[in-house]
């Protein structure tokens, strides 16, 4: 299956960016997933009983190191690397005014280096197969919230996908920033649970991911923004 594309999806062992290898998977290509839990990342790879065409590597997406090990393993895998999918993310859950700075580094360390790592990681096989780079965002980094510190983080997302068409544009890769409203996934589990009102599901993020995955050559999607129709 040398020609087969393959996709590197960080945080994939649940929520949207599970949701998006499964449907990958089904359609055959092949897919690898980073995720911190070892535990979590084995009982996605039974669920999605893909045999040799998954491969699950464990780590931060924080982590220089681990992000390159994991472009790293996946190239020598599969042979090539045809997309990056920057999906990892966490929230504090909390204000500035009277929030825990203590987790505040976490946050910003994975959701604005982690996907800066993982460009930079995978820029030469991105290159060779002239492929594609999407960032999971936010529509909180399209709206401003009150003392918002995750909104922030998810605002330099969206400058992020812009500076890195700016760089790679000319290579042929195509960017687009995933912007998402409110998704029920275990992503709000440290809240409490996804807030009541109208949500979105991971497998309708999912979608719109492939959406852009099959758009024609010489299309670069720039942004797509995702709302959820109002609660009935």
């Amino acid at each position: 299956m040398p020609d087969t594309p393959v996709t590197l999806i960080t945080g994939g062992a649940s929520g949207i960016g599970a949701a998006t290898a499964e449907r990958l998977l089904r359609r055959g290509h092949r897919v690898a997933v980073t995720g911190r839990d070892p535990q979590r990342l084995a009982r996605f790879a039974a669920r999605a009983d893909a045999g040799q065409r998954l491969a699950v590597v464990p780590g931060d997406a924080a982590d220089p190191a681990a992000v390159e090990r994991a472009v790293r393993t996946t190239v020598e895998r599969f042979g090539r690397l045809d997309t990056v999918i920057a999906n990892a993310g966490m929230a504090t859950f909390d204000g500035m005014d009277d929030g825990d700075p203590r987790g505040w580094r976490e946050m910003v360390l994975v959701n604005v280096l982690g996907p800066a790592l993982l460009v930079r990681a995978a820029l030469p096989s991105l290159r060779r197969t002239r492929g594609q780079i999407i960032l999971v965002g936010s529509l909180a980094g399209l709206v401003a919230t009150r003392g918002n510190l995750y909104g922030a983080t998810k605002w330099a997302v969206t400058g992020l996908a812009e500076n890195i068409r700016l760089m790679v544009t000319g290579d042929g890769i195509r960017v687009t920033l995933i912007a998402p409203g409110r998704v029920d996934t275990a992503f709000w589990a440290p809240a409490g649970g996804t807030p009541a009102g109208g949500s979105l599901t991971a497998g309708q993020i999912a979608d719109s991911i492939l959406w852009v995955l099959g758009q024609p050559e010489g299309v670069d999607l720039a942004s797509v923004v995702i709302r959820p129709m109002p609660a009935d």
